[in-house]
């Protein structure tokens, strides 16, 4: 499990990006991946998956 910060989420799109702690690298997350409501600059921890574009961000949870 990875460690990030919300960097963008649109709440009424249902969709943003997270920033990974480790490598600064940004993952896509969906609503769909979410396991509690983020807001932008929220600790996460989240898992990654091969989605249909490139990583995303899943089973986001509030750190």
């Amino acid at each position: 499990m990875s460690k990030g910060t919300v960097k963008f989420y649109n709440d009424s799109k249902g969709f943003g990006f997270i920033k990974d702690e480790k490598d600064s690298k940004e993952y896509f997350v969906h609503s769909t991946g979410l396991k509690d409501s983020i807001r932008e600059n929220d600790e996460v921890t989240f898992d990654i998956e091969e989605g249909k574009k490139g990583l995303n961000a899943v089973n986001v949870k509030l750190a």
